[in-house]
């Protein structure tokens, strides 16, 4: 493909992730949306998240590894911990790849 192609994808794709996100927000904008529906939309996000970082997380090879040498375990223990008891986004990634960092050197 040539450059100009290459562009012109990319500006398609780009156009139409926009219309898709205005869509959205052109829509619930005029509308009232139910307190059922805003109470799941508020859910959406931690469960998205969640299902990235698990498999991470516990999956080792293809299996689940939940031993004690498992470095990626016992960091996010230990944000969830940060997380929990400061509530504070840096912190909680600072310590917990210093703690997956150190961790790692450790058990090799």
């Amino acid at each position: 493909m040539s450059a100009a192609s290459w562009l012109l994808v990319f500006a398609a794709a780009g156009l139409a992730t926009f219309l898709i996100r205005l869509s959205f927000i052109a829509l619930l904008g005029r509308l009232e949306t139910p307190p059922l529906l805003q109470r799941a939309l508020r859910l959406v996000p931690p469960a998205v998240l969640c299902a990235i970082i698990f498999p991470e997380v516990l999956v080792r090879g293809g299996a689940l590894d939940l031993s004690l040498r498992n470095a990626r375990l016992w960091a996010a223990l230990v944000a969830i911990g940060i997380a929990l008891r400061f509530q504070n986004v840096l912190l909680t990634i600072a310590v917990g790849m210093a703690t997956l960092w150190a961790l790692q050197a450790a058990l090799g």
